[in-house]
């Protein structure tokens, strides 16, 4: 499937990142602090974005088991939330985004359904799902968006990550 310029038009779909990129990409998007009034301005950048590129997607956000922010866009449906709570749920137990996690058990010539020895009914090391790392906290929640094919997903939320943590 090929990707939708109007969705990601900062990246070229067809190119794969590397694990180290993606462990980049988490060094440098941190948090100084995350509050209920940070998951909802960050859910509305994303939904904006979202609208912007008419992308059929759900967003959310979870801090602590507690969810702070939910969306669902045009286009979007049920399967999104289930993707939603499987890929957070990578982020919640390995404390890093789910496209990583499936691109370190790639990198090992496996995959995540092959040996993680997790229900693949309740996880998913799809893209879509990013840890809300707070400096001097640690990983403290993820966003997470559904939709688009996961590099897509994972690309959107970087996206507005660097947005929201550059203001």
């Amino acid at each position: 499937m090929t990707g939708n310029p109007r969705i990601t038009p900062k990246f070229a779909p067809e190119i794969t990142p590397s694990v180290e990129e993606l462990e980049a990409q988490e060094r440098r998007l941190v948090f100084r602090r995350f509050t209920h009034d940070d998951a909802w301005a960050l859910g509305s950048l994303l939904v904006e974005l979202a609208r912007e590129r008419q992308a059929p997607v759900a967003v959310d956000i979870h801090r602590a088991g507690q969810q702070l922010f939910h969306a669902a866009l045009p286009g979007s449906t049920p399967d999104n939330d289930a993707w939603i709570a499987r890929k957070r749920r990578v982020v919640e137990r390995y404390g890093c985004a789910s496209y990583l996690v499936g691109a370190r058990f790639r990198a090992k010539g496996t995959t995540f359904e092959e040996s993680s020895r997790l229900d693949p009914d309740r996880y998913a090391a799809h893209g879509g799902s990013f840890p809300v790392n707070v400096e001097g906290v640690g990983v403290v929640g993820a966003v997470t968006v559904s939709g688009l094919p996961q590099l897509q997903d994972h690309r959107f939320v970087v996206e507005a990550l660097e947005q929201f943590l550059d203001r």
